[in-house]
């Protein structure tokens, strides 16, 4: 083994998470611990982490989400009853060899066929949609703050996107980093209690502020300075006055709990800008997330 590759060997292994009900907590619990390394896509992910059992409805997003780890590749399964450490650290000590690489699961296919359809063979309808290239054709919709005509995009995110709950699917409308509409398409995986607790809670949000040492403390028992919620915009998600997203966070930050249940999805992220509408999204609880999910 070269010396470069010894040095990868000591360093965390960078695992994408796909997590079941019951596993966020556990999940999270592990990465804080820096026994391995949490990659935000799987583009950057030497291993693919099976936490818990994930149900079938969420199967074939395992599958795409496998591909597209890049070879070699290990999977590693995980059902939180023992210590994963030795195992996460073999699969990342055998992509760094090239061993037992793992074949892709889907064929090697288009996921929109484009050849030879619509008036010049590349999938497109004239000036007005289709699928040129595969890419799904922008369409042009009213801009919600000053009714232009602006391209909207529409896209499925989840059920294992780092930023949302696990299991939770959404189907939304861009116009550039703009919400333009949104609708829930399955609800997040339900959860152990522990994720919802305070802590965990106000950890997620740190990570997604940029402050993951902070975040790890949290989850390691220690406390933070109030400092962070000025990295809250004022006003962001307010349900009322004095209750927007920097004010749930500093209730998580004094050991309180949050609401039960979150409003509306549409009306929780529609009109918002896509950093705003996850940070606003992580500013309640994964279980006020399922329970506004499965009203929708």
């Amino acid at each position: 083994m070269t010396l470069l590759r010894r040095l990868a060997a000591s360093a965390p292994p960078p695992v994408y998470p796909c997590i079941g009900p019951g596993m966020l907590d556990p999940v999270e619990r592990l990465f804080a611990s820096g026994c391995a390394r949490r990659a935000l896509s799987p583009a950057s992910a030497g291993v693919l982490l099976i936490a818990g059992v994930v149900p079938d409805r969420a199967a074939a997003a395992i599958d795409r989400l496998h591909d597209q780890v890049p070879p070699p590749r290990r999977t590693v399964g995980w059902s939180g009853a023992d210590e994963p450490s030795n195992s996460l650290h073999d699969a990342w000590s055998g992509v760094l060899s090239g061993d037992g690489a793992e074949p892709d699961r889907l064929p090697d296919e288009p996921p929109n066929e484009w050849r030879g359809k619509g008036d010049h063979g590349h999938g497109g309808e004239g000036m007005m949609g289709g699928t040129p290239y595969g890419r799904p054709m922008a369409m042009t919709g009213e801009d919600p703050r000053d009714g232009l005509q602006l391209d909207r995009y529409t896209m499925r995110v989840g059920p294992f996107a780092p930023m949302l709950p696990p299991g939770l699917e959404l189907e939304v409308t861009l116009q550039g980093d703009l919400i333009a509409a949104a609708r829930v398409l399955q609800p997040p995986f339900p959860q152990e209690d522990t994720a919802s607790a305070p802590p965990a809670c106000a950890a997620r949000m740190l990570r997604l502020l940029g402050l993951p040492h902070h975040a790890d403390r949290l989850l390691r028992g220690g406390r933070v300075r109030a400092g962070v919620l000025c990295a809250v915009p004022k006003g962001l998600g307010a349900a009322m006055p004095g209750r927007d997203a920097r004010a749930r966070l500093r209730r998580w930050l004094d050991g309180e709990p949050g609401a039960a249940q979150a409003p509306e999805f549409g009306a929780l992220i529609t009109g918002l800008e896509w950093h705003e509408a996850i940070l606003m999204l992580n500013s309640w609880s994964p279980e006020a997330l399922r329970r506004a999910a499965e009203a929708a």
